[in-house]
């Protein structure tokens, strides 16, 4: 198995556990996260004795609160544009595309790219103090790895208009009303949901829940790909925009933006 850095990839009994391993910066994905997380779920879904995979984040706080902005704020506009890319194809896609079930295990804050990473995943079991939100609007920029096409198909339009455009976070239980994630439970009841969770699905015939799996998500994909090619496209648009620059420096700084709505 390969060695990482920025993850944490354990096999036992059936199950592979990746856990985002960054709590210092609130689980947030560099680069090189991202290359670990493609890298250990192409590892299990070629595994034939992995029937089962759970992702989470070190820590009680976070999940995994987006992308690591400090790092995404230097790349160039093509750079930017790879780096949504990569965790839309290689991670999130691969996760749809796997003929295996894949759970999120939300310990704390599901922002931006981890809000896509929770919805993305077939089921999601959260813990009381988790929180799920869009936020990307507040530094001139919009969802870029598949929330725009994500979030209706949980929430409604509506819901997921309000989200997206004023940025503004959900805890846990509404979360659970809505559709995004399947339980809510107390922080240290969480792991032992995920396991009865995990143990009841790998009771069942692999073949069925490949099957079922492909099947469900074959009913949400009627122009989910155009839309999320045009999503790439308007978040690489944002993302050289004035407004997100003078966003990301505001974020930075601790002050609120002024925009020039160019």
């Amino acid at each position: 198995m390969s060695s990482y850095s920025q993850i944490n990839y354990v096999k036992e009994d059936g199950v592979a556990w990746i856990t985002i391993n960054r709590p210092k910066v609130l689980n947030t994905l560099n680069v090189e996260a991202i290359n670990e997380l493609a890298s250990a779920l192409e590892d299990a879904e070629k595994d034939e004795d992995i029937k089962v995979l759970v992702i989470t984040g070190e820590g009680e706080k976070a999940f995994c609160a987006g992308i690591d902005i400090n790092q995404f704020v230097v790349l160039s506009p093509i750079k930017r544009r790879e780096f949504t890319i990569s965790y839309r194809e290689r991670v999130l896609n691969r996760i749809r595309g796997m003929g295996k079930p894949v759970i999120a295990m939300v310990n704390g804050y599901a922002l931006g790219a981890g809000c896509e990473l929770t919805m993305t995943c077939d089921l999601a079991i959260a813990s009381e103090n988790a929180r799920f939100g869009q936020p990307e609007v507040n530094i001139a920029a919009i969802p870029g790895g598949g929330g725009t096409q994500l979030l209706p198909r949980h929430v409604g339009i509506k819901k997921a208009m309000e989200l997206a455009m004023t940025g503004d976070l959900i805890d846990a239980k509404e979360a659970e009303r809505l559709g995004i994630v399947n339980k809510t439970v107390p922080f240290d009841k969480l792991k032992e949901t995920v396991i009865e969770l995990v143990n009841k699905l790998k009771s069942k015939s692999p073949v069925a829940l490949k099957m079922v799996k492909a099947a469900i998500n074959r009913s949400q994909e009627s122009l989910l790909l155009s839309g999320l090619a045009y999503e790439t496209e308007a978040f690489t648009l944002c993302s050289t925009s004035e407004d997100f620059n003078e966003g990301v420096k505001a974020f930075l700084e601790k002050r609120k933006p002024e925009w020039k709505g160019r």
